[in-house]
């Protein structure tokens, strides 16, 4: 009896529980990506349930059909071979599981590698994303323009991330218009997503980078095209430029608010991907100081210099 109310009392204090919980920010898609992976989410907790329902089920048909009774002594029980249609059944349903499963999730992550469907022929807004202990930085190259710790971006439009680090590899996400992808110090990543429904999200580091981790994330806002123009127009008209020297004391490790600086780090300081890619970034070598920073050498800053003459 004192078995069956425990049972009975930890049931109801589970539903209490869970009704108070927030939905899972995965399984609330506000983008195309996050909405394909919502559904292979959903796909595979179905197909468990279906499994755990049966097994059980079948569990206790048989342990009720084939409980012991009680038999003579020299009951002795008949010499079965093993069923071949029963072996096939235990065997292949398992495999077309695993086959399902696994058709379901490579189809879902060729889609979300690529453009979301239905943004094809759209431009993409083009953002570079990049972290240093524990902070976000996010480029935005055509607009030149580049904020801390917060992200605008227009509804409806393909987004594409191009994700690097000067610290620790991170991961870039946001739960809510797709997964995750890692950003690391000498490459770039890159991450296609797309906003459907304006409002405000929450994005974050998800890999473990030291002791700020907890707190290295970041505002995420989408708005219709129009307040989109107009945030960067506000921006350019009233935000301090970014310098070189700014931008180093920014990569300081520590926590900082949400800033916004006119011009991006890109100007100075590339990315790591063309000839800047790889451990020597091409002819233009570059090296990491002891902030987490790179800085160029004089044969870098000189062809710089010859480059903007010539045009």
């Amino acid at each position: 009896m004192k078995m069956k109310w425990a049972l009975y009392s930890l049931f109801i204090t589970s539903i209490i529980v869970l009704t108070g919980c927030e939905s899972l920010m995965v399984l609330d898609p506000k983008g195309p990506q996050a909405e394909t992976q919502a559904n292979v989410i959903w796909i595979s907790i179905a197909t468990m349930a279906f499994i755990v329902i049966v097994v059980f089920s079948l569990l206790v048909f048989i342990v009720l059909k084939y409980r012991a009774s009680k038999q003579s002594e020299d009951y002795e029980p008949p010499h079965i071979e093993g069923n071949p249609i029963v072996e096939s059944i235990i065997v292949g349903i398992p495999v077309l599981i695993i086959i399902f499963l696994s058709i379901v999730t490579v189809k879902s992550t060729y889609a979300v590698e690529k453009t979301p469907k239905g943004y094809e022929n759209q431009k993409p807004l083009i953002v570079y994303a990049s972290s240093s202990n524990w902070k976000w930085h996010f480029s935005y190259p055509e607009e030149n323009i580049e904020t801390v710790n917060y992200l605008y971006v227009p509804t409806d439009r393909p987004l594409e991330f191009k994700l690097y680090s000067y610290g620790p590899i991170t991961s870039f996400w946001i739960p809510q218009l797709g997964g995750q992808k890692y950003a690391m110090s000498d490459m770039v990543t890159t991450l296609h997503l797309a906003a459907s429904v304006p409002g405000e999200y929450m994005g974050r580091n998800a890999n473990f980078s030291g002791k700020g981790f907890a707190e290295n994330t970041f505002l995420v806002k989408a708005m219709s095209e129009s307040d989109y123009d107009k945030w960067v127009e506000d921006v350019k008209a009233t935000a301090k430029p970014l310098t070189e020297e700014k931008f180093n004391e920014l990569l300081k490790p520590g926590h900082l608010g949400q800033l916004t600086f006119s011009g991006t780090h890109l100007q100075f300081l590339p990315a790591p991907e063309g000839e800047y890619s790889g451990h020597h970034h091409g002819s233009h070598q570059s090296h990491v100081d002891s902030r987490g920073g790179h800085e160029h050498n004089e044969h870098s800053n000189e062809k710089d210099s010859e480059h903007d003459h010539h045009e």
